[in-house]
């Protein structure tokens, strides 16, 4: 890594147990061990208070897993930034690509190996699933470009896109992509009980993280926990759309 070029800095926010926004210039590596030939960062954990474990992953090519993420009650989403590979889910094989996706419901295992020539990025997502009884989870694998886009809230300027079922009650939680064209914002502050993990895909903008407005961009990972005050403006030339996780479709626990 060398040298810095200049006086150490961040535009890291860390408020545990009520938002956090994480920089790419912070990250480091941290060793997984059934990783090989990957470059990892765990970005969201329950030591500062979410109840699921973010990672960002460069795949390198030839690496992967050396064995599946697989535990006991444990749920797993995949998506891809960059690049291309492999994901196997219960033992079945699926090819993904640049905004691709694959959910592994809880106990099914999920590997990835880079096959390509370049790197691979991936985003993952781990959480312990909430069994409702008398549904279950199934094994979802698709691309954004396959996936209708809806206006948000009545709005033109800011679009939604479901990656997951919304009707079905298997489901303990949701990954969605948000645009939003210049000028573009949520239509009023948002304050609910959902946690949210946010990997911002293109754009800028500036964010209201709990009480104040931070400028965001490319590549930045911001964390909600319940109740936190929350928007966005979209404040650049160009559009902003990021992926966010979102729990949904349980009641609260007592």
């Amino acid at each position: 890594m060398g040298y810095p070029n200049d006086i150490l800095s961040t535009r890291a926010i860390i408020k545990p147990g009520r938002c956090m926004l994480i920089p790419p210039e912070g990250r480091v590596n941290n060793v997984i061990p059934n990783l090989k030939n990957c470059i990892t960062s765990i970005i969201a954990s329950p030591d500062y208070g979410a109840k699921h474990a973010f990672y960002t992953i460069e795949v390198k090519p030839g690496g992967g897993t050396t064995a599946d993420f697989c535990e006991p009650g444990i749920e797993t989403f995949l998506y891809c930034r960059e690049g291309k590979g492999i994901v196997s889910i219960g033992g079945q094989e699926y090819a993904v690509e640049k905004e691709g996706y694959a959910f592994a419901p809880a106990g099914s295992g999920l590997g990835f190996k880079n096959n390509s020539n370049e790197p691979w990025l991936l985003l993952l997502y781990r959480q312990r699933y909430r069994p409702l009884e008398g549904y279950q989870a199934r094994v979802i694998v698709n691309n954004l470009n396959e996936v209708e886009e809806k206006n948000y809230d009545g709005m033109e300027n800011m679009r939604i896109k479901d990656l997951l079922p919304m009707d079905d009650l298997g489901f303990d939680f949701n990954f969605h992509t948000l645009t939003f064209d210049p000028g573009g914002c949520h239509p009023f502050v948002e304050t609910h009980i959902q946690e949210h993990s946010i990997y911002i895909l293109e754009g800028e903008g500036v964010y209201l993280l709990d009480d104040i407005w931070v400028p965001v961009k490319k590549d930045d990972f911001i964390w909600f926990g319940s109740y936190v005050p929350q928007a966005y403006y979209a404040a650049g030339r160009g559009k902003t759309t990021y992926i966010y996780s979102k729990d949904c479709n349980r009641d609260v626990a007592l």
